[in-house]
């Protein structure tokens, strides 16, 4: 399944935004709807959500990894519920990334399974409660915040700076996923990704809100022999330029780049393609490490891309280094706040 949001989204409003708007509102409506009355159910453990505004991707996946390594730190069992977009299994499926391939699983799920227990799942409860059963006392959410299928203790909103929300209309106009007012109310705090000043419409709201912002930015795991390299660079993500600048920042010279769907798998022309025009300009390989996961178990030549792929790993920093025990700490006490409301509604 490959997710490719429409350019337009991420420029200023155009004719197609404005034509969309009936279907827009449209979808506001329901999208609103849902997040303000859907029945959302109750596990045993606090739930972390880091979810975005938008359709796409804005740094939600690191994010979460990095509070699952502090959480960890704290002699806490985090566990990872995901959906699994993009991988082929409809049952709830606990990831082995030793056995799994990111056709069945999904990409994202298999980088959240090298670092702790991750279940995916298409319903939301299930999943949860199968993460309870496999021993995690704290549930991290990648994605989900618009879903209302699972009571939240605590939704961290995850904003990039460069992009923001783009022409800030609903899909299918635009990237958002619903009404604006109504996600702010069900948000916890914002974290603005990166530098840049797309977001800071969307910091002032919040903090007319009364919600607690923060402020990450995105570093890569080693790499400084890129600088003066060559390099062809390839990548299937919800916004490759992001990937293509963090290359460039390294200092490589990116000679030819290669942009795919969100979730894309390659096929073997594409993968030909990349290994050939390396091969005939020496040039070095790198990619994303989503796109390298989608590549194990693959057909053909992709042994052979693997091989030849150096993998920009990244890791999300938050500004304050007492952010995500910040955030963990108070996804545990609202959750014991949750979990006493229960017991005195149950008698």
């Amino acid at each position: 399944m490959v997710s490719e949001a429409p350019p337009f989204w991420w420029r200023k409003p155009d004719w197609r935004a404005w034509g969309l708007s009936p279907f827009s509102f449209l979808y506001g409506r329901i999208a609103g709807h849902r997040m303000t009355h859907g029945r959302r159910a109750s596990v045993p453990v606090p739930v972390i959500c880091v979810g975005n505004f938008t359709v796409g991707g804005a740094g939600k996946t690191p994010t979460a990894l990095t509070i699952a390594r502090v959480a960890k730190t704290r002699g806490l069992t985090p566990g990872f519920l995901s959906r699994g977009y993009g991988g082929s299994l409809d049952v709830t499926t606990v990831v082995d990334p030793h056995h799994h391939h990111a056709t069945a699983v999904g990409d994202e799920p298999l980088l959240l399974a090298r670092e702790a227990l991750t279940v995916i799942s298409r319903r939301r409860l299930e999943g949860a409660e199968r993460l309870v059963r496999e021993g995690a006392d704290l549930i991290i959410m990648d994605d989900g915040f618009q879903s209302a299928q699972l009571a939240i203790d605590y939704a961290l909103v995850v904003i990039d700076a460069t992009r923001g929300i783009g022409n800030g209309h609903l899909v299918p106009g635009g990237p958002v996923r619903a009404p604006l007012r109504t996600q702010l109310r069900h948000a916890s705090a914002l974290l603005k990704v990166g530098q840049g000043h797309a977001a800071d419409r969307l910091v002032r709201m919040a903090a007319r809100a009364g919600k607690p912002f923060f402020a990450a930015s995105v570093r890569v795991r080693g790499q400084e022999d890129l600088h003066g390299r060559n390099v062809l660079a390839f990548a299937g993500i919800a916004d490759p330029t992001k990937f293509f600048r963090t290359v460039e920042s390294l200092g490589a010279s990116i000679a030819v780049s290669r942009t795919f769907g969100d979730h894309e798998h390659l096929g073997e022309d594409d993968i030909a393609d990349i290994l050939d025009i390396a091969a005939r300009d020496g040039l070095e390989i790198v990619t994303t490490s989503k796109d390298y996961v989608r590549l194990i178990g693959h057909h053909g030549r992709a042994d052979e891309l693997l091989s030849a792929c150096r993998v920009i790993e990244i890791d999300m920093v938050f500004d304050d280094h007492r952010a995500a025990a910040l955030i963990i700490d108070r996804a545990i006490a609202a959750a014991r706040e949750r979990r006493l409301r229960e017991k005195q509604k149950a008698k």
